[in-house]
């Protein structure tokens, strides 16, 4: 178990991505290609992704060099995961380019010691070397987690309309005891499970909480207790079949129906049932039917917080409204949603 430790001045700092981390992500789809975790769930991916890297010329490289420095064990390298990831993968990139050649080799030691790892590892402190590192991880990047931006963002966005409902209901300790089954919050510790026992004391600093699209299992963390404190968790999976939606713009009226169309649309910020009756102007009863259709379509999921159920969007109601933005000035269905901006001991993600 990880048992996280807050002050009041730890509550004040919690931070929840607002973007999909290009890295975070980079590592759970390569763990995604090496473990059967979450194969049923993503194997639309994968077999996309594994056609595109052979396609690019990728496949032996990812293997060779990639599987190496992010295997399934209990520890990874930190530096694969800098916080400059926040700012996009070019950013997250140029971090790792400029930490300082010992960091590198001392985390690399580390893993050697878990997992061991190729010679030429061992050279990454160098700068031709890790340049050859990022320059893979980028065109990795763009073949099999770009694609995808619009699923991550939208299931982020989904996400975060619950969080912030939870946020908003009672305060930053509800948010946290509402992160998923495998949190629990016990004032003032979070305790999250985990594959190794540690405690860890975030002294002021507060947390970064990453919900990862494309991860499977227990949370991660850092390894280094001295670095900004980061929480990498997996959103829902996605709906089984996973099926790419259809390029054309979606008519939602004519696909759901009037109605459901706006009810479809008014839950993109989450709505307990009594305030979707009344923003689409149906009865209690009608909200619930429709919800009903919803959810089971896969569109919509509804969850008890506190006395009341709160109705969001699925990833794939997300991305539904997303392809629906374009429809013309006259479709009345047209949604009018907002998007956001746009090692460590660890359990296999």
């Amino acid at each position: 178990m990880l048992r996280i430790h807050f002050s009041e001045v730890d509550l004040a700092r919690v931070r929840v991505a607002a973007e999909p981390d290009p890295m975070w992500e980079v590592l759970s789809t390569l763990h995604r290609l090496q473990s059967r975790g979450g194969r049923r769930q993503f194997a639309a991916w994968r077999r996309t992704a594994c056609a595109r890297l052979n396609a690019a010329g990728l496949s032996r490289p990812v293997r060779g060099v990639l599987f190496a420095l992010y295997p399934l064990g209990p520890y990874l390298p930190d530096f694969l995961t800098p916080p400059e990831g926040e700012g996009g993968v070019t950013a997250a990139l140029d971090g790792i380019l400029r930490l300082p050649r010992q960091d590198v080799l001392a985390q690399v030691r580390l893993l050697d010691g878990v997992s061991p790892v190729p010679s030429w590892a061992l050279r990454l402190g160098q700068g031709p070397e890790r340049r050859e590192l990022t320059e893979l991880i980028r065109r990795y990047h763009a073949v099999a987690v770009a694609p995808y931006g619009e699923e991550m963002a939208a299931g982020l966005v989904a996400h975060r309309g619950l969080l912030a409902r939870a946020l908003l209901t009672g305060g930053v300790e509800a948010l946290l005891g509402s992160l998923g089954p495998r949190f629990r919050w016990r004032r003032p510790v979070l305790e999250v499970d985990y594959r190794t026992d540690r405690d860890l004391h975030l002294r002021g600093r507060g947390i970064r909480i990453v919900p990862t699209y494309f991860s499977w299992g227990t949370p991660v963390a850092l390894a280094d207790a001295g670095l900004p404190p980061v929480l990498s968790y997996p959103l829902s999976p996605p709906p089984v079949p996973e099926e790419a939606l259809p390029a054309e713009r979606v008519p939602l009226g004519a696909l759901l129906g009037g109605t459901r169309a706006r009810v479809l649309r008014c839950v993109a910020d989450g709505l307990t049932t009594g305030e979707l009756a009344q923003a689409v102007g149906v009865s209690l009863s009608g909200a619930s039917r429709h919800t009903t259709v919803l959810r089971d379509a896969g569109l919509t999921t509804s969850r008890q917080v506190g006395p009341t159920v709160l109705h969001t969007l699925t990833p794939l109601g997300a991305a539904l409204l997303g392809q629906a933005l374009g429809g013309g000035p006259g479709n009345d269905d047209a949604p009018r949603t907002r998007r956001g901006r746009g090692g460590r001991r660890t359990a296999r993600p």
